[in-house]
């Protein structure tokens, strides 16, 4: 079984880590993002994946390899510009990658939904395409999928007004696709398979199947915050054992003195220095906490250097490379650029 990852997005809601690296690239506590994907398709009897990549290919190229341990292998399909959700799809079949039923899967997701249930309610009904379907508690704010008890897909319902509401149902971004459907993607631009191709396979061999389980578009810092605790303690699976935090990476170092939360990631080569407060943060690789510096709530990319004394505030996400001299303080939410030196006792 094949799946296509759809992974060329610029992923621009998590600038500034995404300036230096592609989103499916950027570690999320023990590995890249988007291995726990691959691991999951395997998981469900995926022996190959399509990574259908554009923006920074190369960074995804290096953080995944050609395979995974006792995984499935990948292949590499660049876009030479962005296609949208449903142009990869006929660039692949173009190139003979997609002879066969395969899956489709957004490549911002964190899950651990049961795609083996879906492809036999695909092979039972007969489907064309079925789409994998998600509850949500607040329907107000997506696309709805109405759908009969059979799992025929009805219509979509796209942000609807509340009292439209009769579903609690969306799109969880992953289907299963019969090769024949490949055939209603014009080739040679952008399509959208959620407005251009689904809606003309409704009465037509399109149908949904409801899944439960844990299911996040981790497109935001809060998100990707949000995420690395539930993989930490266990609420997704994963191969990670979640027994709770911190997570410490290979070589980093956290002196007895530092106070380091349960929440929190301190990846390979970083160092929290004596009388540090870390809560609720990731640190990634070869980050340096001086001495009685403080980082609430934030994201730091690889490199950054915060000195003595310093407070980075919550929702802050610091570039790669950034320095934040001793006494700064970072107020809760900025963005920092990669490389910016925030100087000594300034607040920005």
């Amino acid at each position: 079984m094949r799946a296509l990852m759809l992974v060329g997005g610029e992923g621009t809601r998590l600038r500034p880590l995404t300036l230096s690296q592609p989103k499916p690239a950027l570690a999320l506590v023990d590995r890249p993002f988007i291995r726990y994907l691959v691991d999951w398709v395997g998981r469900h009897g995926v022996d190959e994946v399509i990574m259908a990549c554009g923006f920074k290919a190369e960074g995804l190229r290096r953080a995944l390899g050609d395979s995974v341990p006792g995984g499935p292998s990948i292949v590499y399909l660049e876009e030479d510009e962005p296609l949208g959700t449903a142009g990869p799809l006929r660039l692949a079949a173009d190139r003979g990658l997609l002879d066969e039923r395969f899956l489709a899967i957004n490549g911002d997701l964190l899950t651990d939904l049961d795609l083996s249930a879906l492809q036999r309610s695909h092979e039972e009904t007969g489907a064309r395409t079925t789409l994998a379907l998600h509850p949500v508690a607040d329907p107000s704010s997506y696309g709805l999928v109405r759908r009969r008890r059979s799992g025929e897909v009805l219509g979509f319902l796209e942000k609807p007004d509340p009292a439209e509401i009769d579903t609690d149902e969306v799109s969880a971004g992953a289907y299963v696709i019969e090769p024949d459907v490949v055939d209603l993607i014009p080739p040679g631009r952008p399509v959208s398979i959620e407005r251009e191709v689904f809606p003309r396979l409704v009465g037509n061999g399109l149908y949904g199947l409801r899944l439960d389980g844990y299911w996040m578009d981790i497109g935001t810092p809060e998100r990707y915050l949000q995420a690395s605790w539930d993989i930490l303690e266990g609420t997704v699976e994963t191969e990670l054992d979640g027994t709770g935090g911190p997570y410490l990476g290979p070589g980093a170092e956290v002196s007895d003195d530092a106070a380091v939360a349960a929440r929190a990631v301190v990846r390979a080569g970083s160092r929290v220095a004596e009388g540090a407060v870390v809560s609720e943060s990731v640190l990634l690789d070869d980050c340096r906490i001086g001495a009685g510096a403080e980082v609430h709530g934030s994201i730091l990319a690889r490199g950054v250097e915060v000195g003595e004394g310093a407070t980075i505030g919550a929702g802050s996400v610091i570039g790669e490379g950034a320095r934040v001299e001793s006494g700064a303080v970072v107020e809760p939410g900025a963005r920092i650029a990669p490389g910016e030196v925030i100087e000594p006792e300034v607040a920005v």
